[in-house]
C-alpha cells in the first residue's frame, strides 16, 4: 500500500515537471508568450535595491535639512547624478547617486532633517522602472498591444485626463521641473515671508524661482487680501447696528506668535551653548590706522592702473592688512593657534591638553542672507595681501549666493569679526568652539590728536577687542599678542618684512 502511494505521487510529480517543460517550449517557439516559470531556488532579484546613505558633508555635522529633491521614485538615475539638495548648519550641498538604476523609495520629503550615515534614498540597481506584474493563473497570457493600439490608448488617455480636468478641457499651465530650485537667499525670503515656494510661477530658467517673483506673489497676495478684509468690514457695517451692542476689542493686549528657529539659527543656538561654556576674558586695544589708510590708498592706486588677472582683486579693503597682521602675531604666539582637547580619551593620562596646529586658518565672520557664516582663509601664513584679498572675495562671492561648500566652512584655528562695517565701537565676541581667541574690529572712525610736536592732527581709529579662553591663556599673553598686531597696523610696511 505504501509503495503504492508513493508511485502516485511520483507520477503526478513528472506529469507536471513534463508539462511546465512542455509550456517553456511552447513560449521558446513563438507560440504562447507566456511568462518563465519562478522555481523556489529563483533569487534573481535579491539584494537588487541598494540603500544610499547620506555621507558626512562636513566636521560635527550629524543631520542636516532636504532643502528638495531633484528625482522622484520611478525616475532612472546614473551615477554622479544629483539627488537632492541638503542645507546644513554651515552651507548648501548637492547629494549625488553612488549606483546607476531605478530610484525606488525617498526616506524624507523636503524641508526634513536627514540623518548623517542613514539611508535616505533606495535605488535599484538593475533599473525596474516597476514591479513585475503577477503571471495568470490560468490560461494564456494576453497578447502584447501593437503600436497603433499604444498610441490609440495613449490619445484617449490624455483626452479623458483632459476633459476630467477642472475647466471643461483647459488644463492649468505646468510648472516647470525646477519650479523649487532656487538659491537659499530666495529660500529665506519665502520662509521669512511665510509663503510655500512650490505655490509660486517662476520666471527663471526651467521655472527657477526668483526674489522679484516671491515680491509680485506678496504684492498679490497682500492686495487681495485687503480687498476680501475690505469687503467683509462694509458686510459687517451692512448689517451691524449703528452703535456697537457690546465692548470694543481691546488693542493694548500682548499677543505672542511661535516661529520656530531657521536652520541657521539652529546651528547658531547650538554652537554658542557649547562656545559660552568656556571662560571668557576681553582685552580691547585703540589702533591708529592713519599709515594704513594712506598705505591702502597707494596700493589701490595702483590695482586700478595694472591690468592683473582674473583672480586679482579691484580693490582692497583693510581686513586683508589685518588678517595678514594676526597670522605674524601667531608665528610668536603659537599658543593662540591652536585648540583645547579636554577628552580623557584621547590620551595623556587623561588630562587636558593643548594641540598645536602649524597653519594658520583664520575664520571670518560674514553678514549673509542665511545668517552669520564662518567661512575659512586657508594658510594665511604662506599668503601676501593681494592673495588674502582674493580668496575673501571668493568667499564673500559664495556666501551671499549660499553655495559654501563644506570645505569652505571647516578647519579655522582662529576668528576674525568686522563688526565695523555695520556699526558699533566695541564688541564682546564669544569664541568659536575648538578655537582659544577671537578678534572682533569696531568701526573705523576720524578722530582729532596730538602728534609728538603736540600740534592737533586727523587720526583714524579703530577699536580691537579681543576674546580669549582663561583656561590656557592669561591675561599677559594676550596683551603681549595683540601689542604685536596693533604694531604691525600701525606701521604697515613691516609687513614686507616677512611676505614670504
Amino acid at each position: 500500500m505504501f509503495l503504492q502511494r508513493g508511485s502516485r505521487v511520483l507520477r503526478k510529480e513528472l506529469q507536471a515537471s513534463r508539462a511546465v517543460g512542455k509550456a517553456v517550449a511552447i513560449g521558446r517557439a513563438g507560440v504562447v508568450a507566456g511568462p518563465a516559470p519562478r522555481w523556489f531556488t529563483d533569487s534573481r532579484r535579491l539584494c537588487a535595491v541598494k540603500p544610499v546613505l547620506l555621507a558626512d558633508i562636513g566636521e560635527g555635522i550629524v543631520e542636516c535639512e532636504v532643502i528638495q529633491w531633484f528625482v522622484e521614485p520611478g525616475a532612472r538615475v546614473e551615477e554622479f547624478s544629483p539627488l537632492c539638495e541638503v542645507q546644513s548648519d554651515k552651507a548648501s550641498v548637492e547629494i549625488t547617486s553612488r549606483f546607476t538604476g531605478t530610484v525606488k523609495k525617498l526616506y524624507y520629503e523636503a524641508g526634513e532633517m536627514a540623518k548623517v550615515g542613514k539611508a535616505f534614498v533606495d535605488i535599484d540597481v538593475e533599473g525596474g522602472t516597476a514591479d513585475e506584474a503577477e503571471p495568470a493563473k490560468d490560461g494564456p497570457a494576453a497578447p502584447a498591444p501593437s503600436p497603433a493600439s499604444e498610441q490609440k490608448g495613449g490619445d484617449d488617455a490624455a483626452a479623458a485626463a483632459q476633459s476630467s480636468a477642472p475647466g471643461g478641457g483647459e488644463t492649468g499651465r505646468p510648472r516647470g521641473k525646477m519650479a523649487t530650485l532656487a538659491t537659499p537667499a530666495v529660500r529665506h525670503l519665502s520662509k521669512e515671508q511665510d509663503i510655500d515656494i512650490a505655490d509660486i510661477d517662476g520666471t527663471g530658467k526651467d521655472g527657477r524661482v526668483l526674489k522679484e517673483d516671491i515680491y509680485k506673489f506678496v504684492q498679490s497676495r497682500d492686495s487681495q487680501s485687503a480687498s476680501a478684509q475690505q469687503q467683509q468690514q462694509q458686510q459687517q457695517q451692512q448689517q451691524s447696528p449703528p452703535f456697537p451692542a457690546g465692548p470694543l476689542a481691546d488693542s493694548s493686549v500682548q499677543t505672542e506668535t511661535r516661529q520656530p528657529l531657521s536652520q541657521t539659527q539652529q546651528m547658531m543656538f547650538k554652537t554658542m551653548s557649547r562656545s559660552l561654556t568656556i571662560p571668557h576674558f576681553l582685552y580691547a586695544d585703540e589702533i591708529d590706522f592713519s599709515a594704513l589708510v594712506s598705505l591702502r590708498g597707494r596700493l589701490n592706486k595702483v590695482l586700478a592702473q595694472s591690468p592683473g588677472g582674473p583672480d586679482q582683486p579691484s580693490k582692497l579693503s583693510y581686513l586683508p592688512f589685518i588678517i595678514k597682521a594676526v597670522s605674524l602675531a601667531l608665528h610668536q604666539f603659537p599658543m593662540l593657534n591652536a585648540r583645547v582637547d579636554a577628552d580623557p580619551a584621547n590620551g595623556g593620562g587623561g588630562r587636558p591638553a593643548l594641540v598645536m596646529r602649524s597653519q594658520h586658518n583664520i575664520g571670518v565672520a560674514m553678514d549673509t542672507p542665511q545668517g552669520l557664516l564662518v567661512p575659512v582663509v586657508r594658510n594665511v601664513g604662506a599668503r601676501n595681501i593681494v592673495s588674502i584679498a582674493a580668496e575673501l572675495a571668493r568667499l564673500q562671492r559664495l556666501a551671499l549666493a549660499g553655495r559654501l561648500a563644506p570645505g569652505d566652512m571647516a578647519g579655522g584655528t582662529i576668528t576674525v569679526s568686522n563688526i565695523g562695517n555695520i556699526g558699533g565701537t566695541y564688541l564682546s565676541p564669544v569664541i568659536v568652539e575648538r578655537e582659544v581667541a577671537i578678534l572682533g574690529i569696531g568701526r573705523m572712525r576720524a578722530v582729532p590728536a596730538f602728534d609728538e610736536q603736540d600740534r592737533v592732527v586727523k587720526k583714524h581709529v579703530c577699536n580691537f577687542s579681543w576674546s580669549a579662553d582663561h583656561r590656557v591663556v592669561d591675561g599677559a599673553t594676550m596683551a603681549r599678542a595683540a601689542d604685536v598686531v596693533r604694531r604691525v597696523v600701525e606701521e604697515p610696511d613691516v609687513m614686507l618684512m616677512h611676505l614670504k
